[in-house]
């Protein structure tokens, strides 16, 4: 069999999961463990052709859980960044409200994003992840199977077909007419390189971990990452057209830009913007209706971002894309020979966990990005305290 765009054959593979994030590499690892061979065809050239994201809390029920099922647990543990637990919280002000050090003891370690893809990808059998494959679109033959066709010309055709390829998913419309919409916050984001020397300030105020300034429905969010950088996340509650205003090209007039809209908040927080290295880089959040779902179509699912986009306000994303992987992965080697009801058992679970997951991200970015945030994050923080102790 040939494609109408070359002569090179289609080539046939049992399982093809479009997209090698996370989530993607997760269903391969688990697959591969239960003896079942997969693909994974990923738009990157390579895994070295940009940098992947900064620090990941790892949750104890989906991540890990996940990391457990793939049998890298223990590797994963390795990677895990010290102190990486901690949280500021500061307001616009610059006077620190809460600051909660890493004693260790938390459920939810943070791991460099990077790392734990490297982790997944030298798990698999070396040629698992083809890289240079873009997804233009997928159609049905028959019985289930599925053509997908690339960038480049080629095209494949698989028995299942695994949409793990993010909130622009190729793959979604062979379920889902949804599409993602703009959830009314867009980001800035900028590096602190080499905090501790060169920003000394700013690794002050942003500590070992996590960091939160809001007001005014805007703010701050930082990490402290595993390189001694501090990269922050600059939210802005705008129109979906406000990024289109301004000039990232031109670094020094963008973040004059950006911030005009912290006059008043204190210079060590405006400094976060003001003593960027590099780039700013734009990005407006988006997210799929809360509750997304589809009718079970033969041979082809979703999966992490494809199959539930939601706002970053929660934590949860890198997570159940994990989760989701695993538990299709184990679906299917307890359902072996038989996709469909595989696919059935997967779906039914996945609906209402990310539905319960997508709820709360968009409660959580009503609440910081709403009139009382500062008294809002320290008042759920007080109340977390108390259902641990």
């Amino acid at each position: 069999m040939t494609d109408s765009y070359s002569t090179r054959p289609i080539r046939h593979h049992p399982v093809a999961i479009i997209g090698g994030g996370l989530g993607g590499l997760t269903l391969a690892r688990v697959l591969h463990v239960s003896g079942i061979e997969a693909t994974v065809f990923d738009l990157e050239a390579s895994p070295e052709v940009r940098i992947q994201g900064g620090m990941l809390d790892i949750h104890e029920d989906s991540g890990q859980a996940a990391l457990r099922a793939a049998g890298l647990y223990d590797e994963f543990r390795k990677l895990i960044h010290p102190g990486g637990q901690a949280m500021h919280l500061v307001d616009p002000q610059g006077t620190v409200r809460l600051a909660d050090e890493d004693d260790g003891s938390g459920d939810r370690p943070e791991v460099d994003r990077g790392q734990l893809r490297d982790l997944l990808l030298d798990s698999l059998p070396a040629g698992t992840v083809r890289w240079g494959q873009r997804a233009t679109g997928a159609r049905e033959l028959d019985r289930g199977r599925h053509e997908v066709t690339f960038a480049d010309g080629t095209a494949i055709t698989t028995d299942l077909l695994v949409g793990a390829d993010g909130a622009w998913s190729r793959i979604r419309p062979r379920v889902s007419d949804a599409l993602p919409a703009y959830t009314g916050i867009s980001f800035v984001e900028t590096d602190l390189l080499e905090a501790a020397s060169r920003h000394p300030a700013a690794a002050a105020l942003v500590g070992g971990g996590f960091f939160i300034c809001l007001g005014d429905h805007k703010g701050f969010l930082a990490h402290n990452e595993s390189d001694g950088s501090i990269h922050v996340y600059t939210a802005v509650k705008a129109a979906e057209d406000w990024l289109d205003s301004i000039d990232f090209t031109d670094t020094e007039a963008a973040k004059k830009e950006v911030l005009a809209h912290f006059d008043g908040w204190h210079e060590d927080l405006r400094a976060l913007i003001a003593d960027a290295d590099g780039p700013l880089v734009p990005r407006r959040i988006h997210a799929l209706p809360v509750g997304h779902r589809w009718d079970h179509r033969a041979g082809v699912t979703l999966l992490g971002d494809a199959a539930h986009l939601m706002s970053p306000f929660a934590g949860e994303g890198a997570n159940l894309a994990m989760l989701d992987g695993a538990r299709l992965g184990q679906a299917i080697a307890d359902h072996s020979g038989d996709t469909e009801a595989a696919l059935t058992a997967y779906e039914q679970e996945l609906f209402p966990r990310s539905e319960a997951s997508a709820t709360g991200s968009a409660g959580s970015l009503e609440l910081m990005f709403g009139d009382n945030a500062m008294q809002g994050l320290l008042d759920q923080s007080a109340s977390h305290h108390h259902a641990d102790s």
